[in-house]
């Protein structure tokens, strides 16, 4: 790849860490958000269903617009786009750490930190080729890789340690600081000028936004309990399947394409971006679910919910390392349906316990074994997904697998909690119906606040709010509340479960198909 200024001939050590930070910031940023739920809740008087459609749609915007901005960084040059990037995420953490309500969450952390995410990400996939060459590269790739890791690994524990100890708002402020490190090296990157078509497929990224967002969007309506949500999610899927059309008749008249469409012809591209989409459903569908359990039902401060969630994240960053270092032993393809199979089997083993857990310890083998399943895949679903594509196409390839992981974690933060809300709404009704205690002119009155002002509150928070009512009243109220949240988080598992066994199909058809061989280009890139 060509390049405006010299690559250097030796390997440039600070640029790399550097380079590492800004991929560590990129994903411990929502960690500390899910971890910190209730805290945010509480200081700025708004809602869990709020702030989770706030963290649902940061990963959307960053999905939705990375195939865009991905040209955009082409188009600015992709040192700009990364600078771009990083002041985004930081105007994010900034917005955070003076938040006095859900609104600037909104706009400045999900909205504009979402696109920050979506220029970054394909910006330093070119910035990484660009600056570093051969055994260089691929230890860059290794170690923005780890950080990356490391970052799912300990953002929990760094989140719930500050946010308990200090503020939500420092670990924010961290962040901020971060990226100002960052930035200052920032002389260190030689830019990567893009020598290919400069002609803009408006349409097909019209379509790849509208597609990608009205799926989203639709299940975030539906997580707030109105609106036109079948309308919504039939414009996504019109928008999606007329992106496909679009891009395959724009690719036979020899016109610019947001997407190259002969990618898909690759079976082995095809069945890599799909598990690597089915994971990231998992494991967003995981990652929003029990946070709000610790803190909401078993009535934990942050840092107790990051050491209960660290099993999962610690033993994916273990096994993920090791895995890559020994991968040569075993096919990809066996690892990866491995990595489903213990990742499904895990979140299986959770259902039947969750009625019955008083803490986290309850939790620590099923999350050990579905993390382990986790960096199975972390160490190989994106060398068998990009191995296959040649050097040109690399970069075009390695955004399409971003996207897809993006759409995935962003589905499943929304459609699990969506999931539980409309279950918890549901239980709290049918119980409070049924209730030989409650007077019978009252049950529905009960059922209504119960899914108004009990969703997610812990039992002591309900206590306050039923303080002046009838003995008998308050114990019937809370043991319905009780009752309910565990039977909720039952059936939002479900979809962490459900996109397991379709990930286990899928590595079956891997399979069946002969080992990917990996390109100069496809090989060390762990940037999905």
């Amino acid at each position: 790849m060509s390049t405006s200024e010299p690559v250097p001939a030796t390997f440039n050590g600070k640029l790399a860490l550097l380079l590492a930070m800004a991929m560590f910031v990129l994903v411990v940023d929502t960690s500390i958000m899910n971890v910190s739920i209730s805290a945010v809740v509480e200081d700025i008087d708004t809602t869990v269903s709020g702030l989770q459609g706030a963290i649902a749609l940061e990963a959307l915007v960053s999905a939705a617009f990375i195939l865009m901005s991905s040209k955009v960084g082409d188009l600015i040059g992709r040192k700009r786009a990364y600078v771009i990037g990083l002041l985004c995420y930081a105007v994010g953490a900034i917005a955070m750490t003076l938040a006095q309500s859900l609104i600037p969450i909104i706009i400045f952390w999900a909205l504009i930190g979402g696109l920050g995410a979506s220029l970054l990400l394909p910006a330093m996939q070119s910035l990484i080729h660009g600056n570093f060459e051969g055994a260089a590269q691929a230890r860059v790739y290794a170690t923005v890789g780890a950080a990356a890791a490391i970052a799912a690994a300990v953002g929990p524990l760094i989140g719930g340690f500050i946010t308990t100890f200090l503020s939500w708002r420092v670990a924010f402020l961290l962040e901020a600081l971060i990226i100002a490190i960052v930035l200052s090296g920032i002389k260190l990157v030689h830019d990567v000028p893009y020598t290919g078509s400069r002609q803009i497929d408006a349409v097909g990224a019209l379509l790849s936004v509208v597609g990608m967002g009205g799926i989203v969007i639709g299940i975030l309506v539906w997580q707030e309990g109105g609106g036109p949500v079948g309308l919504l999610l039939a414009v996504g899927a019109v928008g999606l399947g007329g992106l496909a059309y679009w891009l395959v008749r724009r690719h036979r008249q020899g016109k610019a394409t947001l997407i190259d469409p002969g990618l898909f012809r690759s079976k082995l591209f095809r069945l890599g971006v799909t598990g690597q989409m089915l994971q990231q459903i998992a494991l967003g569908g995981t990652m929003i679910v029990l946070p709000i359990y610790l803190q909401m039902v078993l009535n934990y401060n942050a840092l107790q919910a990051g050491l209960s969630i660290s099993p999962l994240s610690l033993s994916m960053f273990v096994v993920a390392m090791l895995a890559g270092k020994r991968a040569g032993r075993w096919r990809p393809a066996t690892l990866i349906l491995w990595g489903f199979l213990l990742l499904t089997a895990g979140l299986v083993v959770l259902v039947p316990l969750v009625p019955r857990a008083d803490s986290g310890w309850w939790l620590l083998g099923p999350l050990i074994i579905s993390g382990v399943g986790l960096g199975l895949l972390v160490s190989q679903l994106n060398n068998y997904t990009l191995s296959p594509i040649s050097d040109e196409r690399v970069s075009e390839a390695a955004g399409v697998n971003s996207a897809a992981g993006s759409f995935g974690l962003s589905f499943g933060l929304a459609f699990a909690g969506a999931i539980m809300l409309a279950s918890l709404s549901l239980i709290f009704t049918s119980l409070a119906m049924s209730s030989d205690v409650l007077p019978n002119d009252e049950k529905q009155q009960v059922a209504e606040a119960l899914e108004e002002d009990a969703q997610f509150l812990s039992n002591a928070a309900l206590e306050e709010l039923l303080v002046g009512q009838p003995e008998e009243f308050q114990e019937e109220v809370v043991s319905i509340n009780t009752d309910a949240r565990p039977i909720a988080l039952q059936i939002a598992l479900l979809v962490p479960i459900i996109a397991g066994l379709a990930g286990l199909l899928n590595g079956f058809r891997m399979r069946r198909l002969p080992d990917p061989v990996a390109s100069r280009a496809g090989e060390g890139t762990l940037l999905g």
